[in-house]
């Protein structure tokens, strides 16, 4: 299931800064406080907007989430430029996995994945809302499927193989890792629960 909040695109450059304002604002406040501790009011504040244009970009609190969901996928996956578009070897991936330790050092092993934290917090408030973090994780998972399913085509990869157990098995590790790097402040916590899933696609290599 895929689902990415569907805008009209403001027809403007001012009324592209304004709601791209609204929704880091918005992003910016959610990552700091939750979900619960932000009101529309702190966004607008927050933004230097008023009630009028919020609405005029956004549906109203629900429709501001979902697009803070995009806005949020979005930064997870720019952080991972040029690491995400060719995951077809086993050397490729492990240069991947090398990102996102490195990441996660740099961070200080703080923050854990940003769309994981917003599931604890919007998973359970409706289904359009819960499509949307669907989708996030799909996103970050296509191009693994992709670089799995080229290793399949070319026989780097065993026939048997199933692409999309493997590809969820390695964002599980992530999500895991990223969980126990958070909690215990040690960025090699997710290196061992990615050396778990490296050994999870090498079992599958033809």
């Amino acid at each position: 299931m895929q689902y990415r909040t569907v805008v009209e695109e403001p027809r403007t450059e001012k009324g592209r800064a304004t709601r791209t304002r609204i929704l880091r604002a918005a992003s910016r406040l959610i990552g700091e406080r939750g979900i619960d501790r932000v009101s529309l009011e702190d966004v607008e504040r927050e933004a230097g907007v008023g009630r009028s244009q919020l609405y005029h970009y956004f549906d109203g609190r629900d429709d501001l989430l979902r697009a803070v969901i995009d806005t949020t996928t979005d930064a997870v996956l720019g952080s991972q430029h040029g690491l995400l578009s060719d995951l077809d070897s086993l050397e490729a991936i492990d240069r991947w996995f090398d990102g996102l330790v490195a990441l996660q050092e740099r961070r200080g092993a703080r923050g854990g994945c940003p769309i994981g934290s917003l599931v604890g917090q919007l998973a359970e408030r409706d289904e359009r809302t819960r499509a949307a973090l669907v989708s996030g994780f799909e996103r970050w998972e296509e191009p693994l499927v992709a670089g799995l399913t080229r290793m399949q085509e070319d026989g780097r990869l065993r026939r048997d193989a199933n692409v999309d157990w493997l590809a969820d098995v390695t964002m599980a590790a992530i999500q895991g890792g990223l969980l126990l790097t958070q909690v215990r402040r040690d960025p090699q916590q997710l290196r061992r629960a990615l050396d778990g899933a490296r050994a999870v696609l090498a079992g599958a290599a033809a």
